[in-house]
């Protein structure tokens, strides 16, 4: 679908606003003997999160996966509160040595860079350093819930979905 059309028919006088329309949608797995969890709410919340569940759907060397079954608690450096993080996915892969278990976290490669310091410190720029800072508190939560079960935690961008 294209994201450059509006959604209804403008009436007249009214201004074309465009908006970017999130790439959203149910996965519906081919294997679904793989899947741990719903079968009917496997949902993706970008292009990225698909491709992604299409390789794990499609991989034979993955035994299982599953889409946001694991939950993290962690601790908000901006409310100072414990909230909840679910993890974008658990997967199962058969190596050489048995399976290992992996939780990833599927990221435009942009989030996951420090934000840099603009000359202005603008309102755009100050949300991002926030976001930053929980998704630091996530991640590190989650490497750490990760570890104490001899899992691993990634983070996937484009760049590693490019070579999928």
């Amino acid at each position: 679908p294209s994201h450059d059309k509006p959604k209804k028919k403008l009436k007249e006088g009214q201004k074309m606003v465009y908006t970017k329309q999130s790439y959203t949608g149910k996965f519906k797995p081919t294997n679904p003997q793989k899947y741990i969890g719903d079968l009917s709410n496997i949902v993706y919340r970008s292009s990225y999160e698909r491709k992604f569940m299409k390789w794990c759907d499609e991989r034979e060397s993955v035994s299982q996966w599953g889409s946001e079954e694991i939950v993290v608690l962690y601790h908000s450096p901006i409310d100072n509160k414990v909230h909840r993080y679910f993890i974008d996915f658990v997967i199962k892969v058969k190596t050489k040595e048995g399976i290992k278990t992996y939780l990833i976290e599927v990221k435009p490669y942009r989030y996951t860079q420090e934000p840099v310091i603009p000359k202005r410190k603008t309102k755009n720029f100050i949300a991002e350093v926030k976001q930053w800072a929980v998704n630091q508190a996530k991640w590190e939560a989650a490497k750490k819930y990760a570890g104490q079960r001899g899992w691993e935690f990634m983070l996937i961008t484009e760049r590693d979905l490019g070579s999928m």
